[in-house]
């Protein structure tokens, strides 16, 4: 019961676009149940939206373990690599 709410009030900071306050939320929620791939592919979602990118590939790499055919994972992941890539072109000065 506690997880499901956790999870709603995460779920509305996304929708008012408060990232780092939905975080915390699923970060409390995977004290709860570590099984839960949504709440994973969530905060990378709000991990992208903050530009930690590492943290959210962590998040959907952890999610593919545990679903290998996880469509969101891959396509948050791809999207991690990718603001990656821009963040090392951009540090090499490319």
């Amino acid at each position: 019961e506690k997880f499901k709410t956790l999870k709603a009030e995460g779920n509305d900071f996304v929708r008012m676009g408060k990232y780092e306050e939905a975080v915390k939320k699923y970060s409390e929620c995977m004290q709860l149940n570590t099984e839960e791939c949504t709440i994973y592919t969530n905060r990378a979602l709000c991990y992208l939206k903050l530009y930690k990118y590492e943290e959210a590939k962590q998040d959907c790499d952890h999610v593919l373990q545990l679903e290998d055919s996880n469509i969101k994972a891959f396509y948050r992941r791809a999207l991690a690599y990718k603001g990656l890539q821009v963040r090392m072109k951009t540090v090499a000065g490319i």
